[in-house]
């Protein structure tokens, strides 16, 4: 068979491992999944009500357009219909905007680490994959900019980062976008928008009128709870999106991802509750990492990655065995620390006590 030949060298993304599998594996009766960053407090509560009630005709195709998703998400964002794109989860959209722009001859930029699709399908696509390493978890944009040359096709800045957590300022993005070539698509992946609190921050949506070769990607897996309904969506001008939207796969959203996404998105209180107790757990695990004197990222998501002075494999493993799925980061690009998705408060504190003693076991911690 005539394979892609920088397919052999590839792996397919290794998720967290499933809770089912912890459960037989370790014989445990509870498994915490705090690996994935998923909402620990699930979906709205309108998202419940309408799953009891709905009578969906399964035989029948959903909607390709999504229309009555578009309108809605257009009416929320107050932006036309004609500036957005769906797809299954954002992963879908970061496979089209690569299948569209990415092939051997261009290059496309981004920082390390960063989240691994970026370069997974830059490589399938067989384009120069140009990773910048990022500066103290934070992507250092001058140094991206400096590898923009005129094969460059595609750009990709994860704020907040994951997996670090960290936040590229509205003054260095200003700074950026107004240097990178017309020719450039600049990507801009927001995937955990709604847990930013920073007060500094600003509303990034009108970088992509201000300039016209900027793409915001989105989602409704993370804040919203509905990660297993896979539907995210991207920001950008009109010419921009019908271009995309010729690569994007027909009926790539089922029909109740599409009206469960709808439901959620009226449910703005639930969001705010959920950014809420996430800012409280998330002092929680600062507070330990500053007893202990562990390095941690200031982080703007629903997870964050804080360092373990030790085999992050190995921590992995031993939590694991308690109970609590995290994940490594010598899988995400930093070893020795570990990422840990913020969860309830019951579940972190159970968490952090465990770990505490994890560590203690193997000298950490005196």
């Amino acid at each position: 068979m005539k394979w892609k030949q920088q397919i052999y060298s590839m792996k397919a993304y290794q998720p967290g491992k499933p809770i089912d599998e912890v459960q037989r594996e370790f014989g445990l009766e509870e498994v915490v999944k705090l690996a994935s960053n998923e909402n620990p407090f699930g979906s709205s509560p309108k998202v419940a009500e309408f799953l009891k009630a709905t009578n969906t005709n399964y035989a029948i195709y959903p909607d390709g357009y999504a229309q009555n998703l578009r309108t809605a998400v257009a009416k929320h964002l107050g932006v036309e219909e004609t500036e957005l794109i769906f797809g299954n989860g954002s992963d879908d959209l970061i496979a089209i905007i690569t299948r569209a722009l990415l092939y051997p001859g261009v290059n496309t930029v981004m920082a390390d680490p960063s989240f691994s699709q970026y370069w997974h399908n830059a490589d399938i696509e067989g384009a120069e994959v140009r990773k910048v390493p990022t500066v103290n978890g934070r992507h250092d944009l001058p140094a991206m900019l400096a590898q923009i040359d005129e094969q460059t096709s595609v750009v990709w800045i994860c704020s907040p980062n994951n997996p670090t957590g960290t936040l590229v300022t509205d003054e260095e993005l200003q700074q950026f976008l107004a240097q990178v070539p017309a020719h450039v698509l600049v990507v801009l992946d927001e995937a955990y928008i709604e847990y930013i609190t920073d007060p500094a921050h600003k509303d990034t949506l009108p970088y992509f009128r201000q300039y016209d070769n900027v793409i915001l990607l989105r989602t409704f897996s993370k804040a919203y709870g509905l990660a297993a309904f896979r539907v995210g969506y991207g920001i950008a001008q009109a010419d921009i999106i019908a271009k995309l939207d010729a690569v994007r796969g027909p009926f790539n959203n089922t029909v109740l991802s599409q009206e469960v996404a709808a439901i959620a998105l009226q449910d703005q209180a639930f969001i705010e509750q959920c950014r809420v107790a996430n800012e409280k757990g998330k002092a929680q695990y600062v507070a330990f990492c500053e007893r202990h004197n562990l390095n941690y990222y200031p982080t703007q998501t629903n997870f964050i990655l804080f360092e373990v002075k030790v085999d992050s494999n190995v921590i992995f493993q031993e939590m694991m065995k308690r109970g609590f799925i995290i994940r490594s980061g010598a899988a995400l690009g930093a070893p020795g620390y570990i990422r840990v998705t913020i969860g309830t408060e019951e579940q972190n504190a159970k968490f952090l006590a465990l770990l505490e003693e994890v560590l203690q076991e193997q000298g950490v911690l005196v």
